[in-house]
């Protein structure tokens, strides 16, 4: 009896799984390391290589798989005996050499993955977009019902998250049970030399340049709570800008270079200076092969001014508070040169 017992236990254990596609960037990882101290088993998906755990990270629980969202053989086998999926997965790329691949992993990845989550009856579903999905109003306040619409100064990005919401409501018409998380500008420890960690990592070298652009800021740690109180919720259908507030470029660079006792940006980049430089920076990458660091779609998010509501989820969840940005900043800077 005791052994049936053990069986079943271990059974229904290994059925209630968690799946956490894209498991190895900055918000998948912070995701398991925190899902990891619960006790449900993980299955994490990477794209080429596990890895480096976060400090203190129970790994006792989480299942690394090797996965491409867009191999349909490989995704259907990671689906199973999972119960909850994660999507995290996503390419970000501003080099115009990969926008079609980005627009394929973005929007054809979230649909396999939203196909398999109907077909196996998922519980719950919570997607990882951007704010970069939702539309601009100039000198107003952006909401999640601000109209995204298609014009020429429109990333590539920005449109593939757009389609693969699309490909998330367009599931939840055909009964799948999820939410969508629009986070900001995501900032924590990970890989310095991907994402907006690797705003640091220029910091850190005392980039002199600063613009009057503005958004919308918010700690990796707050993403990663907000998606499991949705996870744990019955809501259903809605997506919610997570946002600590609204800064210049140059409020938070001057806070990371505080962060890490180095010099702040003290010039100022003009509109004509920045089309300057990402058009010598396109040209340098024509010729050396390598991704630009400065590009036209950069360039020009740097000198918008962009204010983003955050209120709809203070309200869905009014016991939820963000970390103050100069504390977030401070911590990942600290850890940065440590």
């Amino acid at each position: 009896m005791l052994v049936f017992f053990f069986i079943y236990t271990k059974a229904l254990y290994f059925y209630n799984m968690i799946l956490v596609t894209g498991a190895s960037g900055l918000i998948g990882l912070h995701l398991i390391k925190q899902l990891s101290e619960e006790d449900v088993p993980i299955r994490a998906l990477y794209y080429s290589s596990i890895p480096k755990f976060l400090d203190n990270t129970i790994e006792k629980n989480i299942e690394w798989f090797q996965c491409d969202v867009l191999d349909i053989i490989s995704l259907e086998k990671a689906f199973a005996s999972i119960t909850q999926v994660y999507h995290c997965a996503a390419m970000v790329s501003y080099d115009h050499r990969l926008h079609d691949k980005m627009k394929e992993v973005n929007i054809e990845g979230t649909a396999n993955v939203v196909n398999f989550s109907i077909e196996k009856n998922i519980q719950k579903f919570i997607h990882v977009s951007s704010i970069a999905a939702i539309g601009k109003e100039d000198g107003g306040l952006i909401t999640e019902k601000t109209e995204w619409i298609k014009d020429k100064n429109i990333s590539t990005y920005s449109e593939s998250k757009f389609f693969s919401e699309m490909e998330v409501f367009r599931g939840i018409g055909e009964g799948l049970n999820a939410a969508i998380v629009n986070p900001a500008v995501v900032l924590g420890e990970g890989n310095w030399d991907r994402s907006s960690s690797n705003l640091f990592k220029i910091v850190h070298d005392e980039f002199p340049y600063y613009t009057n652009g503005k958004t919308a800021w918010v700690d990796v740690k707050d993403v990663v709570k907000a998606m499991i109180l949705l996870m744990h919720s019955d809501v259903n259908n809605e997506r919610f800008i997570l946002s600590a507030g609204n800064f210049s470029f140059k409020e938070i660079f001057t806070l990371m270079a505080v962060s890490m006792n180095k010099k702040p940006p003290y010039r100022f980049a003009a509109t004509w200076l920045t089309e300057l430089v990402w058009r010598l920076a396109f040209l340098k990458s024509i010729l050396s092969g390598k991704v630009a660091t400065i590009t036209k779609e950069t360039a020009h998010s740097a000198q918008q001014i962009s204010n983003y509501d955050n209120s709809k989820f203070l309200k869905q969840f009014p016991d939820f508070n963000y970390e103050n940005m100069e504390v977030t900043i401070d911590r990942i800077g600290k850890k940065f040169i440590s």
